[in-house]
């Protein structure tokens, strides 16, 4: 699956689930690590934890697995999900000011993914 294609996955996933301010940044340029970050925020460790869930369900049954490449939970406030070429982090609101990586990366272009989002 090309990455274009996984990260509407990810996006329609995240939505699903009410994850906040969701952006992708493009980091294919900048970073030999993956093609696009994804950065979103749950109003708490429920929902985070289902954000995170749905995001590799919904990625599992698009064909790529991210068994094993989970790290973090709604304890930590912070889960990040490696899918290869893209990398998700679901933040808790208060881990999300802290770590800051929309600035992290601020040298990759956003990515519009309004069409993704239901209204």
């Amino acid at each position: 699956m090309d990455s274009k294609k996984l990260l509407e996955v990810v996006v329609k996933a995240a939505d699903d689930k009410k994850a906040l301010d969701i952006i992708a940044l493009d980091v294919a340029e900048v970073s030999g690590i993956a093609d696009y970050f994804v950065i979103m925020e749950a109003m708490n460790a429920r929902q985070l934890d289902a954000i995170a869930d749905n995001i590799a369900d919904q990625a599992e049954l698009a064909g790529v697995q991210a068994a094993g490449h989970i790290e973090g939970d709604a304890r930590t406030g912070w889960v990040l999900i490696d899918l290869g070429d893209i990398v998700v982090s679901v933040f808790g609101h208060d881990e999300r000011s802290h770590f800051n990586l929309e600035k992290l990366w601020s040298d990759a272009p956003l990515v519009d993914v309004s069409a993704y989002i239901s209204e």
